[in-house]
């Protein structure tokens, strides 16, 4: 039986593959394992305890129109095993996670697909303190569910002992204030556009980038539910160029549907990703002496030239499998303040549990006003080498590392690029395909070897 559980949440098309059933059910399942700790320091007190003895959650979600009755199911489920919900309403993932820590809650849910097309939806669950779960926790949710939804008896409060169901509209402004809060400075003089993306972040980027000083310029940011992440924010960067040249703006911020990510474009125009801004970040904080072990950690998929511009500036690098929850887990284990992922998720770890695109632009232009640098002379401590990404849908991933063919041509394609370029074939966690990338010095010779890889992936998967 496949694993509900991708590499960030419950994901599927709402109201088909994920349902209300399916996000009452996972919700029921997650109150009973992450209030554990809870209900045991909590034996001997009063269920009906007003504010009491009972478990919090906060909820949000993104603006797609399903996460309205998606929303619904969750705090259902929640209150029916004894949760109190504290519903936040459309905010960023970020917030929610700070909001369930700073709050101190018992677990946080993020209903949101990120990037992802409208139709599509997600359930992400957060512990106390805001951290996204281990594989082992989801795995004994995901077990839960089953059970219940066998007909696996549960124990149902009654009377006083349901949870409680309220909003929380100071969400908002105690997470804008957080945000500006931890700048090292402020962002006086400086002309933004920010990309909205028609998702989560459309109200909280703009009014956090303007409580900072900037002048702020909006595009994406009216969203109506059915047009998240349509032709605009990270995944679709064109509007932004052409708004930051029309405008003459410093630089431009582009967030996803979930604004755990954030991708950036220079006053020419050009895109700053996820690596530079990483890079920009790194020395920044290197420089400040709040880059412990003055280390950085990246995913596999980091372009080769992020890796030699941290060897040149003398700053260590360890690197993960491709996922920011990865990224997080290696940061906690070795005690680092700073990671990420090309993508755009910025993990900083002084400030927040998980990627949050506003932070992560924020510190950014933070960085263009205490220089006084434009963002494209700061991006360019380094050379990003060519780099083809094609996706193959519509193929067997769970086969990647062991189809014979696809092994055999994969081994064939690192001996011709050598030490010049390099390879990684790897199944989205996310969405049903595989994604081949290729490096290289010579950006036609990339494209020809990820054409020819593909070909072989569709050949061997499909």
């Amino acid at each position: 039986m496949a694993r509900l559980f991708g590499t960030d949440g419950v994901r599927g098309v709402a109201n088909e593959g994920l349902t209300a059933e399916l996000a009452l059910g996972l919700s029921v399942a997650a109150a009973h394992v992450l209030t554990e700790a809870k209900a045991g320091a909590d034996a001997e007190a009063e269920a009906s305890a007003p504010g009491g003895s009972r478990p919090v959650a906060v909820v949000g979600r993104d603006p797609r129109a399903s996460g309205e009755f998606l929303e619904a199911a969750v705090v259902a489920g929640l209150a029916s095993a004894g949760v109190d919900v504290l519903r936040v309403g459309v905010l960023p993932t970020p917030a929610v996670a700070y909001l369930t820590g700073s709050l101190g809650a018992d677990l946080g849910v993020m209903l949101s697909a990120s990037h992802n097309p409208m139709p599509d939806n997600g359930i992400k669950f957060f512990a106390r303190g805001g951290h996204k779960l281990a594989d082992e926790l989801e795995d004994r949710i995901e077990a839960l569910h089953r059970e219940h939804t066998a007909g696996e008896p549960w124990a149902r409060p009654t009377g006083a002992g349901v949870g409680r169901v309220r909003d929380y509209d100071e969400g908002f402004d105690n997470y804008v204030a957080h945000l500006v809060g931890v700048l090292p400075n402020r962002l006086d003089g400086l002309k933004i556009v920010i990309d909205g993306a028609h998702g989560a972040a459309a109200r909280v980027s703009p009014e956090a980038f303007a409580r900072a000083g900037a002048d702020v310029i909006t595009i994406g940011t009216d969203p109506d539910g059915l047009n998240i992440n349509d032709d605009c924010g990270s995944t679709h960067i064109d509007g932004l160029r052409d708004a930051v040249v029309r405008h003459g703006a410093d630089l431009g911020v582009a967030h996803d549907g979930d604004a755990d990510r954030c991708l950036a474009v220079d006053a020419d125009g050009r895109e700053v990703d996820g690596d530079q801004i990483l890079a920009v970040l790194a020395l920044a904080m290197k420089e400040a002496g709040k880059l412990r072990k003055d280390t950085v950690v990246a995913t596999v998929m980091s372009n080769l030239g992020f890796t030699l511009a941290m060897e040149r500036a003398g700053i260590g690098l360890v690197q993960t499998a491709v996922g920011d929850r990865y990224v997080l887990e290696e940061m906690k284990r070795g005690g680092f303040s700073l990671g990420g992922e090309q993508s755009g998720h910025v993990i900083v770890l002084d400030h927040a549990t998980t990627g949050d695109g506003t932070l992560t632009g924020l510190m950014l232009a933070a960085r263009v006003a205490a220089t006084g640098k434009p963002l494209g002379e700061l991006a360019g401590v380094m050379e990003r080498l060519p780099q083809v990404l094609v996706n193959v849908p519509d193929v067997d991933r769970s086969r990647v590392g062991t189809a014979p063919e696809l092994v055999s041509a994969v081994a064939e394609a690192e001996r011709e690029l050598g030490e010049t370029g390099r390879v990684l074939l790897r199944p989205s966690g996310t969405e049903p395909l595989v994604r081949v990338m290729v490096e290289a010095a010579d950006i036609e010779h990339a494209r020809a070897v990820a054409g020819r890889l593909a070909d072989v992936v569709k050949r061997a998967l499909g």
